[in-house]
């Protein structure tokens, strides 16, 4: 198959971590081929979707991930795949790549269908359960976050389309900063902020579960470093081998179908204690944590499902 992989610059992704070179690496295992371009390099040309970038193959050499061919631009209706794995943030450029991918439906398949990707921000996806998350609110609002801190005391304050920690605050009870923090965030964005209730199950890790077309597949617990609260491995967050519990399962059984059917095949959901707490659709991680420890080949699954997709 002709695969492209729509992400942020190969050139510095961490061979031994990064979940979109082990993809791209299976994926050349299996035969397939590989195109490379950034999300800037993404184009509507008169009824075309192009791309301007690279075909490659991939290596496990640290310093050069891949080789790359000369640039070259591409009809993207010409792949049969299409991996959406940039980073956030989820901004209006992010959003309009969406827009662009789902030009190319019923010809290319784009994992995961940016249509969704598209309506189901992660921070906001689990609002639709909200009897498997802890007591959240979601404001622009001082008023509305103050009495939400009332109520709960001790609260976690992030920004809603952030990413890999960035941003997260938490505030015990009694702490004086929260005017502080909304004068802050918003005099920089017009995006509401969320808070949660602090979890205190969170010191112990927290969980990433891995679902493979709405199937769990495993979990690595990231344990947060010494002082911090944020246990994102882009924050110093330390991964660990930990077992799906029956809870972990009781979760996944009920969000899997729904992602399943919005053709979201690779999603890593967080889970503090028994509590969910994101359903992450844009660009997860964990694969090559557990594969390490756990000796699951996940990207193959991954390929299994989306062979299976394309018949």
């Amino acid at each position: 198959m002709k695969v492209a992989f729509q992400m942020d610059p190969i050139t510095g992704v961490n061979i031994d971590a990064d979940s979109t070179f082990r993809i791209a690496e299976e994926a050349q295992a299996r035969g397939h081929e590989l195109f490379y371009y950034s999300p800037e390099a993404l184009a509507y040309e008169e009824g075309r979707i192009t791309a301007r970038g690279h075909w490659m193959k991939v290596q496990r050499v640290k310093g050069q991930p891949a080789v790359l061919d000369p640039v070259s631009v591409v009809d993207l209706s010409d792949f049969d795949v299409i991996w959406l794995r940039q980073d956030p943030p989820f901004d209006m450029h992010y959003i309009t790549t969406t827009h662009l991918l789902d030009r190319l439906k019923g010809k290319v398949l784009v994992v995961n269908d940016p249509f969704w990707v598209r309506n189901f921000p992660e921070k906001l996806l689990v609002l639709d359960f909200p009897e498997l998350t802890p007591p959240t609110a979601i404001a622009r609002d001082l008023a509305t976050l103050k009495a939400f801190r009332d109520r709960h005391g001790d609260i976690i304050l992030k920004p809603l389309y952030g990413n890999g920690g960035a941003g997260v605050f938490r505030l015990e009870t009694g702490d004086r900063n929260l005017s502080s923090l909304h004068e802050l965030f918003t005099g920089f964005s017009r995006e509401p902020l969320i808070v949660q209730k602090y979890l205190p199950a969170v010191s112990k890790g927290d969980k990433r579960v891995i679902l493979v077309d709405g199937e769990a597949v495993g979990a690595i617990n990231r344990v947060p470093a010494e002082g911090e609260v944020r246990s994102n491995m882009h924050v110093g967050g330390r991964p660990e081998k930990v077992a799906l519990t029956d809870r972990d399962r009781e979760i996944c059984s009920i969000i899997g179908p729904r992602l399943r059917e919005h053709g979201q095949v690779f999603v890593g959901i967080d889970m503090i204690g028994d509590w969910l707490t994101e359903i992450n659709v844009t660009s997860p991680t964990g694969i090559q944590e557990l594969e390490r420890f756990d000796g699951i080949n996940v990207a193959g699954r991954l390929w299994e499902a989306i062979e299976a997709k394309l018949g």
